[in-house]
């Protein structure tokens, strides 16, 4: 995202300004409006003065022309077309591949107004941790243009909720076959075209557990299926094929959800005192197959 303040204070001023083909969304927020104005863009002309406090939007891919007379001030946001994809994918469930944002004059929106108008203030004070604002930024500026487009004043219910079955299975078959692995979140978000953020909280939503707290409870249910089946197999190789780092990771997290450490689990198991794999659940675990 960018930032541009256009100024021109004297009240005899008259010109013609050109802004040429952007990859970009262009937000323009009229602060101060000329006596005339001729604008041109996307298939739109405007010869009438746009109100103070009114915004234009020009998609990506058209260029802006205008012709003004008298002062004005004006503030240019250039917004990145992904950004705007993402939220609607991710906030709105809209289709990311088809167009968003149409081309939009004199649009009064109070909210998308006071956002540009900080967006304004941040640029020009250029304060620690910049980076970070702009990225919050550009997230609240795609949110309020779609809400306005779309007439949606808050995001749906599924949007921020559970994730949907399918994108639950795959996620949690990529898990699976990662297990011995170190899987991260962004790779298992990327698996089902979500941003961490919300990937985890739709997963914890639908499973009761965060993606990682998911990941160890796999493993330690193969950790028991091993420590049943497979008596020659010491420790460090049952937590290595069971996807811990190492020997003291494993027995913590085998201890901490299981309630005893592995060498009691098993010596318990030998002795049959300890049900088979379909008589002992995790604590707070769903099933293996929860979809």
């Amino acid at each position: 995202m960018q930032a541009v303040r256009y100024l021109e204070a004297k009240s005899t001023a008259s010109g013609e300004f050109s802004v040429p083909q952007s990859s970009r969304h262009v937000l323009i927020l009229t602060i101060r409006q000329p006596e005339r104005l001729d604008l041109r863009y996307a298939g739109m002309r405007v010869n009438r003065p746009t109100v103070a406090g009114s915004i234009n939007l020009v998609p990506a891919g058209n260029s802006v022309q205008w012709e003004r007379e008298g002062a004005m001030d004006v503030v240019f946001i250039y917004l990145e077309p992904s950004v705007v994809a993402r939220v609607a994918a991710e906030s709105f469930e809209l289709d990311s591949s088809r167009p968003v944002l149409p081309p939009l004059n004199g649009l009064n929106a109070p909210e998308l107004r006071s956002a540009m108008l900080a967006v304004d203030a941040e640029s020009r004070a250029a304060g620690a941790g910049g980076s970070l604002l702009a990225e919050s930024f550009a997230t609240v500026l795609a949110v309020h243009l779609i809400r306005h487009i779309t007439g949606q004043q808050r995001h749906k219910a599924s949007a921020d909720g559970v994730l949907p079955r399918h994108k639950l299975r795959r996620v949690i078959e990529y898990m699976m076959e990662n297990l011995e692995g170190t899987p991260t979140l962004e790779e298992m978000a990327r698996v089902v075209n979500l941003s961490p953020y919300y990937f985890a909280r739709q997963f914890k939503a639908a499973t009761g557990l965060a993606p990682y707290q998911f990941v160890i409870s796999r493993r330690i249910e193969r950790a028991q299926h091993l420590l049943r089946t497979n008596g020659g197999l010491g420790l460090a190789g049952v937590a290595l094929r069971s996807g811990f780092a190492n020997q003291s990771h494993f027995c913590l997290h085998f201890k901490r959800i299981v309630g005893v450490t592995p060498g009691q689990f098993r010596e318990s198991a030998n002795d049959t005192r300890i049900p088979g794999p379909s008589g002992l659940r995790l604590a707070g675990a769903p099933s293996p197959s929860p979809v």
